[in-house]
């Protein structure tokens, strides 16, 4: 782990290492090194820029979701899309979300918003940013991070098979052309933010994606949260 370039797990490393060498990653590097020596809070911490990565082994995902960027507000952002830490109150996204899986599997609704336990179970928690300037939501959005999480998104298609994508409003949706169908599972529906007017309810995407997984001989996700 030494010689790596960038510190992230061993499995995504020795895939995406092309993508460390570019110019674009480069310059992310610089851009962030330059922030921070201004003064400026970026989100998540450095040590989990690459947690969705970390939690996720590249030959363990079987589901992808989306996100767009970190959550911006202290305390938040912990480098899993739509996940916060316990001690933080669950967004409402999220509780869309469990809205969602309550109606589909029922069970009590979920207390707080850490969702490491479905990283560990293969579920692939990927913002399209990984970085976020404290209280600037989007603020990272043209600094080159999508080039990366594009690689990332077209290694998946291209070296995986059997995986469900979730793909959530129309910043998610237009990442379908980087994916190949006839291998892979796609699976679209409205953000489950509460401005796209609740359009996400009646989706059934945890239970397609557990059918789907249960047809191609893997484990379901379990999507209870505890």
């Amino acid at each position: 782990m030494s010689d790596q370039k960038v510190k992230i797990e061993q499995s995504w490393y020795e895939r995406l290492e092309p993508e460390f060498d570019k110019p674009y990653f480069t310059e992310i590097k610089a851009y962030l090194t330059i922030e921070k020596a201004a003064g400026k809070t970026i989100y998540p911490p450095g040590s989990l820029i690459f947690n969705a990565f970390e939690k996720t082994p590249f030959e363990q995902v079987k589901v992808v979701i989306l996100g767009q960027d970190p959550y911006h507000r202290r305390g938040q952002a912990m480098g899993l899309s739509f996940s916060v830490p316990r001690t933080v109150r669950t967004p409402p996204s999220l509780v869309n979300i469990y809205k969602e899986i309550h109606r589909e599997f029922g069970g009590d609704m979920p207390r707080h918003g850490d969702l490491t336990s479905w990283a560990e179970q293969g579920v692939f928690l990927l913002n399209a940013m990984l970085t976020v300037e404290e209280g600037k939501a989007g603020a990272h959005q043209k600094i080159g991070w999508q080039h990366f999480t594009d690689a990332v998104i077209r290694t998946i298609s291209d070296h995986r098979s059997g995986v469900v994508f979730m793909l959530w409003g129309n910043f998610a949706k237009a990442k379908r052309t980087l994916i190949d169908a006839d291998k892979h599972l796609i699976l679209e529906a409205a953000h489950p933010s509460p401005l796209a007017g609740n359009r996400f309810n009646g989706c059934r995407h945890f239970s397609q994606a557990n059918t789907y997984l249960n047809s191609k001989g893997r484990t379901p996700i379990n999507w209870l949260i505890f």
